[in-house]
């Protein structure tokens, strides 16, 4: 038996959200650390089995079904803005967080959907937060709502989206004994989050980079 596990499990904070910091980049290009560092990020950096999604390859094979399992459930407020390209954008961030969760709880096990809506550092960071889970053999549950989401158009083909994340009715499930490791409620079970995305040759918005403040005083509720 693994000892470290309940360590892990411990550990690993939540979602698809958290899981695009770790090892994120912030719109300047250098290592997310300190505050923008999440909780669940100093578990380890042993190599594990975890997808490795090709974002080139999967973007041309069309858009995948994400699906997620019955106990976990994400919202997504703010979703319509008016700008059909803004819309655009919050849309693929959505199915973003969710094929993130949909790689850790075992519906897309080949990370496909990871490698469709992720490129470059945040697809790094996404298949590395997979691999954490699996390593813990550890699973995600309950509800995540996301907030105050809003985007700032980069000339024709990159986007700057800023959100808001409550986690504090999502945890950590082991998936031997079924066991959910609840958390109290805390400032740091919400989370701000900044990002880019870049559209694609495909026409898909991918998250390129991400930063998260976890603790910020404008996403508490």
């Amino acid at each position: 038996m693994n000892r470290r596990r309940p360590t892990l499990l411990a550990a690993l904070t939540l979602t698809a959200a958290a899981a695009l910091t770790l090892s994120a980049c912030g719109s300047d290009g250098s290592p997310g650390k300190g505050e923008g560092e999440i909780a669940g990020s100093d578990v380890g950096d042993e190599s594990s089995a975890s997808p490795s999604p090709s974002s080139s390859s999967t973007a041309a094979a069309g858009r995948p079904k994400v699906k997620l399992p019955p106990d976990l459930r994400l919202t997504f407020e703010d979703a319509e803005t008016g700008d059909p390209v803004k819309d655009a954008v919050l849309a693929d961030n959505a199915e973003r967080m969710r094929a993130v969760d949909a790689a850790i709880s075992g519906t897309d096990p080949k990370g496909k959907a990871l490698g469709f809506y992720n490129t470059g550092k945040a697809l790094e960071a996404a298949v590395s937060w997979v691999g954490q889970f699996e390593k813990a053999n550890a699973t995600v549950t309950g509800h995540v709502r996301f907030f105050d989401r809003d985007v700032t158009l980069k000339g024709t083909t990159s986007a700057v989206l800023t959100f808001c994340a409550d986690e504090s009715k999502g945890f950590s499930k082991d998936k031997e004994t079924g066991e959910v490791t609840k958390t109290p409620v805390t400032k740091d079970s919400y989370v701000q989050y900044n990002t880019r995305l870049d559209k694609n040759a495909d026409g898909v918005w991918q998250t390129s980079q991400i930063l998260s403040t976890r603790g910020a005083a404008q996403c508490q509720a």
